[in-house]
Formats: C-alpha cells, structure tokens, sequence
C-alpha cells in the first residue's frame, strides 16, 4: 500500500508539474462545455437572414412578407430586385434563403387560377436550411389556404365547412421528452460528452507514453515497488478521480442549473458517467499497449475519438448507414455511452433495455487486460526511438 501511494503521489505531482495535464483535463473540458451550452443558449438558431423577391409587390404579396416576418426563426433583411441577385446573396452567405413572389401574384389568386410562388434555401448549413424550409413551406401553404378560404367563403360556404374543405385531416403532434424542439439538449448532450472521451483517450495514453520518451518508466516501476499493476493504477487513478470530478460537474450543470429533462435517475446517470471514463481510459491503455509509441498511439486515439461523432447517431441515425458502417459504430465507446444516455436517462427506460450497451462499456474498460502482459514487456525492455 505505501508503494501504491507513492505512485500516486508522483503522479499527482507530474499532473501538477506539466500545464498539459491541467489544459485537457481541467480547462478545456470547462471551456467545452460553457462554450457548447451558452452557443445553443436560446434552444433554437433564431432570426436567421431571409431575403424577398417581390415582383408583385401588391398589398397581398406584402401580406406574406409581412407573415413571414412572424415567425421567430425568420429575419427578412433584404429585398432583391431579381432572382440573380437574391441567389447571389445566398452564394455570398449574406442570406440563408429567399421566398420569390413572380408578377401577376395576387392577379391569379383573384382570377381563382394557381400562382406559382417560389422559394430558394441553401443546405450548406443543415439546421439553418431545415428550419427555413420548414418557415418557407409553411407560409406558402398558409397564404395558398388564405386565398382559398376567402373563394369558397364567397361562394356561400360556412367557416366549418371550408376549414374542413382545407384540412380535412387536422394533425395534433407531440413531440416526446424535447417538446420545445431544443438544439441545446439535443446536442449538448453528445459534443460535450464526446469532446470529454476524447481528451481521456488523449491523456491516457500521453501519461504512459511520455514516461518511455523521456526514459523514466524504471523509477516509475521502482516507485512501486517492481510491481507493474500497483504502477499502472497509481498511475491511472488520479486522472480518472479528476474526470470523473469533470463530467460529474457536467452533469451537474446541464441537469442542475440547466434543467435538461431526464427520466432517468441519478443513479443511472453516475454510473453511465463512471463506465464513460473508465472505458475511455480501457481503449487508451489497448492503444499505447497495441502500438507501445506516444505518437503512434495518441494518432490512433485522435482517430478514433474524432470518428466518434460522426458514427454516433445524432446527426445520421445509425440504422439508415451501410452495414459495414453499423458494424463499425459497436467500436465505439460515444455510441454506446450515447444509446444508454437516449434509453435510460433520457426516456427513463430500464437498464436492462441497454444491456448490450452496458456490456460494451465494460468490455472496454477491461480491453487492456489482455495486453497486460505485452504492456508490462514494453515498460521494463522498451526503448525509445525517435
């Protein structure tokens, strides 16, 4: 025990003596998750920049602008003279999308013929161009319903009967667990988490790494005692109590102070948060085992760690990817950490509706076991070459 602590002791002060330890394991996590959270602070991007091509210019046409100025993540800053110059607006990032309204407009709609209204958004952003086509759409249909209501109310028909001529199905959606359609819960949730397992990918293998570039895995060895296992522990320990400190923080926050919704309990969400960490921790000592160099290694967890994101399934659902692909998400650890975080936490499902997930995380954490051995060899025989 009194070597272990030794161990301990010295690599607390190697924590201390090297500003590296303290930028990714304290600072830049903080800096994520502030910067993350207080980016998506008003739930959804709001007033994005819509422009007009109002040829008619009538007091109807006007009427739509004016409509279309109500909706909240809509801000019409520009009215262009033609298509060319709306669209090279859009080219220049000036706009995010355009609603062209063509002369003759409101003569068609009174004539009881079809105007044709069009409108133009850019998807270089995805979120941007999914909410403005969702606005865009919305006050077409609104506008064509409008002129429509005002004919057959003309012609005799009752309010009733021409809400139900236009809508003859009314849809009445719910949106579970994120009514409010928040960016910041939805996202949040896996950056923040992600950008955390990768600076433990990160550190992890960097810890050990750096003890065979600069030569001192002997005394790190001989501060335990000879023993390789009360070395490794020692070593990993004060790290993982420190991101464990980090990501509870985290927690803390977005469900404390930030009142994200979670069915699940506390209880769930601290031990998601354990095997997060210690699962991070099982694929970098795998890493630096498997390729027992600090470059090779911190490579290979950069990697895996920025990969992660993508084969995560927020942005593109895991089931709608190739085969191969959805095979590949089972290596990991943000997909599984993130499926028991959507099952368990946020829907309040069982554990048990994640086993496989769970399982994974563990099967992670004991990864390096057996490397254990090939470990232990590279630690007492390697040499550093560079």
């Amino acid at each position: 025990m009194k070597c272990w602590m030794k161990v301990i002791r010295r690599e607390c002060l190697r924590l201390l003596h090297n500003p590296m330890y303290a930028c990714c394991m304290i600072v830049f996590p903080l800096a994520t998750l502030i910067l993350f959270t207080s980016l998506m602070g008003n739930g959804q991007p709001t007033g994005m920049p819509v422009g007009i091509v109002d040829l008619d210019n009538s007091s109807v046409t006007r009427s739509i602008t004016h409509q279309l100025k109500s909706f909240q993540t809509t801000s019409i800053v520009a009215h262009y003279p033609s298509v060319t110059e709306a669209r090279k607006a859009i080219q220049r990032n000036e706009i995010y999308a355009f609603l062209y309204l063509p002369e003759g407009t409101t003569r068609e709609l009174l004539a009881q013929r079809q105007p044709h209204i069009s409108f133009y958004y850019s998807m270089t952003s995805l979120s941007a161009g999914a909410l403005l086509f969702r606005d865009l759409k919305t006050i077409s249909t609104l506008s064509g319903a409008a002129a429509a209501q005002t004919t057959l109310m003309s012609k005799g028909l009752t309010e009733r009967q021409t809400r139900t001529f236009l809508q003859p199905i009314v849809i009445d959606l719910h949106q579970l667990e994120n009514p409010w359609t928040d960016y910041n819960v939805y996202l949040s949730t896996m950056l923040v988490p992600g950008i955390l397992l990768l600076f433990i990918f990160l550190i992890t293998p960097y810890s050990i790494g750096t003890e065979l570039k600069f030569n001192t895995q002997h005394d790190w060895l001989n501060t335990a005692g000879g023993s390789f296992l009360r070395a490794l522990t020692g070593k990993i320990l004060p790290q993982t109590l420190i991101f464990l400190l980090i990501i509870s923080i985290y927690q803390t926050y977005i469900y404390g102070f930030l009142h994200f919704p979670h069915a699940g309990s506390m209880t769930t969400i601290l031990l998601l948060s354990v095997l997060a960490v210690t699962a991070a921790q099982g694929f970098g000592i795998f890493a630096i085992a498997w390729i027992p160099s600090l470059r090779m290694s911190m490579s290979i967890c950069s990697l895996w760690g920025v990969v992660s994101f993508s084969i995560v399934g927020t942005a593109f659902p895991v089931p709608a990817m190739d085969a191969p692909l959805q095979a590949l998400s089972w290596l990991f650890p943000l997909r599984h950490y993130f499926m028991i975080y959507e099952t368990s936490v946020f829907n309040g499902f069982p554990l048990h509706t994640a086993w496989q997930h769970w399982l994974c995380l563990i099967a992670f954490t004991v990864l390096p076991l057996p490397f254990m051995s090939r470990l232990k060899h590279t630690i007492t025989h390697y040499t550093y070459m560079e």
